[in-house]
C-alpha cells in the first residue's frame, strides 16, 4: 500500500468515521448521464503500485464519477487484514489494515477533489456489514467506487456467498450502479478481482511454466493457482493479471490462460491502468492511462505441446500498450495513442542477452520489466527479427523467442523509441 504516514493518523478515527458514512441520505444519481454513456459503466483497473502523485489515473477515476465538487466516491479496502491482525494497528505512521488503508485512500480522493469520499466499513471480520441494509444505503449514496490492494481471496470471502459465489447485498447494489454508469477501480487485488472465470490467486512464472495451474488457493505464493468460479465478473474481455513487469508475470499469465482455455490476458504494469468504458457489455472499450505499459497476450492461434518432455506454447501475439493507446476487445485491434507513430529501427545493435526473462525473486542481480525489455529492444533494432530469452531457473531452463511477424507493428513518440508494440508473436518451451 501507498500511505502517506500523516493520513495513518486517522486509523482510530473509525468509529467516528463510520458513523458519519452510515448517515448518509437519499441515493446519488449516476453520473453517466454527464458523459453521454449508454448503460454500463467503466472499470479503471490498475496493475498495483498506484503512486499518490498518479493524478492522471486518480482525476480520471473522479471526474468519471460526477467530478470534482460532486464526486462521492466508496472505498473498500477489504482485500487488507483486519484491524486485529495488524502488529502495527495502533501505530499511525506504520499501520497498514482495513480501517487506515479505507481512511487512507477515502482522505486522498478528496485530495483530488471528490465531494466526499467514505471507506465501507466491510473486511473479513465484519463480513455481516455486506449484508447490511445501513451499508447498502451508504452504497447508494455513491457515485463511484474504489476497491484497494491485498489479497483478492479475502473480497470473494467478505463480499459473496460461500460455495453459492453469489453476490451480498453490498456487492449486488454496487454491480447495479456500474451497470446504470458508475464507474468502480481497483488496483492490485482491487483490479484482479473485477476478473470473470479462472481468476487467478497466486503464482510465479517459472513454477507456472514448469508445473501447471491448479484449481484453488494455496499456502505457497509461487504456486499457481486460479479461481474457476472467477472474482466479480466486471470485466468481460479477459483475464486480468498485475504487478506485471515488476514481479515477471508474463510466463505465468500465458500458462494461465492457455490450461483454462482463455484467449486474452490484460497482464497491467504497476501505476499504470485500463480504463473499461461500458463496462461488461459485449461493447467495452479499452484505454491505457499511466507510467509504464499493459501487456496484452491473445492465444487465439496458439498452440500448445510438449518440447523436450516439457509443456510449450507457440504464437502467442504479445502487445504492449502505453499512456493513451485504445484497444477495442471486440475487433482485437489496437489503437496507438495521437502523437505515436510507426517506428522505422534506427540502431543496429544486437539485441542484449537476456538470462531472466520473467526476473527471478532468486537472482539479486535481476531486471524487473525485463520480458517487456527484450521486446522493445527487439523493436528498435534492424539487425535481427528474432530474439531469445531465458529463465534464470534451469532444470529445466525455458527460453521465449521474440518474432516480428505479418501482425507485428511498433510505434514511437521520439522516432527512436519502441514505445508502443503490437503483434509481436511469442514462442516458449524448455531448452
Amino acid at each position: 500500500m501507498n500511505r502517506a504516514t500523516t493520513n495513518g493518523r486517522r486509523a482510530l478515527a473509525l468509529a467516528a468515521a463510520a458513523a458519519v458514512a452510515l448517515g448518509t441520505g437519499a441515493a446519488t444519481a449516476s453520473p453517466a448521464a454527464a458523459h453521454g454513456h449508454r448503460p454500463g459503466g467503466t472499470l479503471i483497473l490498475v496493475g498495483g503500485g498506484l503512486k499518490d502523485g498518479n493524478a492522471e489515473v486518480y482525476n480520471e477515476i473522479v471526474d468519471r464519477a460526477g467530478g470534482a465538487g460532486k464526486a462521492r466516491i466508496g472505498v473498500l479496502t477489504a482485500a487488507s487484514v483486519p484491524q486485529s491482525q495488524d502488529p502495527d494497528a495502533n501505530d499511525p505512521d506504520r499501520c497498514s489494515n482495513s480501517v487506515c488503508n479505507g481512511l487512507y485512500y477515502a482522505d486522498l480522493f478528496k485530495k483530488y477533489g471528490a465531494a466526499d469520499a467514505q471507506w465501507i466499513p466491510i473486511d473479513i471480520e465484519h463480513v455481516s456489514a455486506a449484508d447490511s441494509d445501513e451499508v447498502v444505503r451508504q452504497v447508494e449514496s455513491m457515485t463511484g467506487f474504489f476497491f484497494g490492494g491485498g489479497d483478492q481471496y479475502r473480497y470473494v470471502t467478505s463480499l459473496l456467498h460461500g460455495d453459492a459465489h453469489t453476490d451480498s447485498k453490498v456487492l449486488a447494489a454496487i454491480r447495479a450502479k456500474l451497470a446504470a454508469g458508475a464507474v468502480v477501480a481497483g488496483s492490485s487485488a482491487g483490479a484482479q478481482i473485477a476478473s470473470g472465470p479462472d481468476m487467478v490467486t497466486g503464482g510465479d512464472s517459472y513454477p507456472a511454466l514448469r508445473d501447471g495451474s491448479s484449481p484453488g488457493y494455496f499456502d505457497d505464493a509461487t504456486r499457481l493457482g486460479y479461481l474457476p468460479e472467477g472474482g466479480f465478473g466486471f470485466l468481460r474481455s479477459g483475464l486480468i493479471d498485475t504487478h506485471t513487469g515488476t514481479y515477471g508475470r508474463e510466463g505465468r499469465s500465458i500458462r494461465l490462460a492457455a490450461d483454462t482455455g482463455q484467449d486474452r490476458v490484460f497482464a497491467m504494469d504497476e501505476d499504470t491502468a485500463i480504463e473499461v468504458t461500458e463496462a461488461g457489455t459485449a461493447r467495452e472499450q479499452v484505454r491505457v492511462l499511466g507510467t509504464h505499459g499493459v501487456a496484452v497476450l491473445d492465444l487465439r492461434a496458439a498452440r500448445t505441446g510438449t518440447f523436450h518432455g516439457r509443456w510449450s506454447i507457440e504464437g502467442v501475439r504479445y502487445s504492449y500498450l502505453t499512456d493513451g493507446d485504445r484497444y477495442d476487445p471486440k475487433r482485437w485491434r489496437a489503437y496507438p495513442a495521437e502523437g505515436k507513430e510507426p517506428l522505422t529501427p534506427a540502431s543496429h545493435d544486437a539485441v542484449p542477452a537476456n538470462g531472466d526473462v520473467f526476473y527471478s525473486i532468486d537472482n539479486p542481480d535481476g531486471t524487473p520489466y525485463s520480458f517487456s525489455g527484450t521486446a522493445r529492444a527487439l523493436a528498435a533494432t534492424d539487425a535481427q527479427r528474432t530474439a531469445t530469452a531465458r529463465t534464470f531457473e534451469t532444470g529445466p531452463a525455458f527460453e521465449v523467442d521474440f518474432t516480428k511477424g505479418r501482425h507485428y507493428h511498433a510505434y514511437s513518440e521520439d522516432g527512436a523509441t519502441a514505445r508502443t508494440l503490437t503483434g509481436l508473436t511469442v514462442d516458449l518451451h524448455a531448452e
